[in-house]
């Protein structure tokens, strides 16, 4: 679990790892210079020996850091969960099941419900769009190829934190440094590209906290988000056209989904005058070139 946020989240977060019916579990905590020393002391007064606290001598940032925590796996699968979701009490039976069921599983999505910033069921545009793109099907199913990359490419429905990945997969690739906003979909979309296969389930397990405070609604206004997805989605289609997955490359080129998301960005600015986040948004909008910053 890497770790910098509201103290109250990442309580609950890791009170919701201790209420697991299955105790098969280890919880390293990767501390990334939280200026507030308490939630150490309450960890440590826990007295849990499933848990490790682990505090970063410098902040790494966020791919730093969690390039650090796939550095501690030591698990045949592990997860990086976020410091303020919760897993269900059912969440680690859940995944057990699903890794006997599918012993070659590169990346695992469980069944997942959206809270809000209070706790509360939520269904806001963004998991609503993500339930459109997702791929079809019902139960426990195994996906992969180009059509997986396809699907992706549409629009991102992977929920990050609630993955569980095969760590051999994510140790042998690493966190690309250069990004913070879709470094989960360039490690999905490079797994995929190299044969692995991820395995989609329905059962609702895990609770993904969304909130303005996230890094992603952060870097939408100012288009700095959309900068960096068109840089994985020209990286992307140039990949998939060498190994001649041409259909999911076309995806790549056009990404529809990101400009309709940088859209719903730009009407929001509209108000507020001139500025180089409504020129960046707009830019990206009709996939020209970004204005110079």
């Amino acid at each position: 679990m890497p770790f910098y946020g509201r103290v109250d989240h990442f309580r609950l977060a890791v009170e919701s790892v201790l209420a697991q019916d299955n105790p098969d579990w280890r919880l390293t905590i990767v501390d990334d210079v939280f200026p507030d020393p308490e939630p150490g002391r309450w960890v440590n007064a826990l007295a849990d020996a499933r848990i490790t606290y682990l505090r970063n001598e410098s902040n790494l940032g966020v791919s730093g850091n969690f390039q650090r925590c796939v550095e501690l796996m030591t698990a045949d699968y592990g997860m990086l969960m976020g410091c303020d979701d919760m897993m269900a009490p059912g969440f680690v039976s859940a995944i057990a099941r699903l890794t006997d069921a599918f012993p070659e599983a590169a990346i695992i999505q469980p069944g997942v419900t959206v809270i809000d910033s209070a706790g509360q069921q939520s269904r806001p545009l963004p998991d609503r769009v993500k339930t459109f793109y997702r791929l079809p099907g019902s139960g426990s199913r195994a996906y992969s190829g180009e059509n997986l990359a396809k699907s992706l490419l549409r629009g991102n429905w992977a929920y990050f934190p609630s993955l569980v990945w095969r760590s051999s997969w994510l140790q042998q690739i690493g966190f690309r440094a250069d990004l913070t906003v879709v470094l989960d979909l360039a490690m999905l979309l490079e797994i995929v590209k190299r044969g692995g296969t991820l395995v989609l389930d329905d059962e609702p397990v895990f609770h993904y906290r969304r909130h303005s405070a996230s890094v992603s609604a952060v870097t939408g206004t100012d288009g700095s988000k959309f900068i960096e997805e068109r840089t994985l989605f020209t990286e992307t289609a140039k990949d998939l056209r060498q190994i001649g997955w041409h259909r999911a490359a076309r995806v790549a080129d056009h990404h529809v989904s990101s400009r309709l998301n940088a859209l719903t960005e730009l009407l929001a600015l509209l108000a507020k005058g001139p500025s180089l986040g409504r020129r960046v948004l707009l830019s990206h909008v009709l996939n020209r070139p970004y204005p110079r910053r």
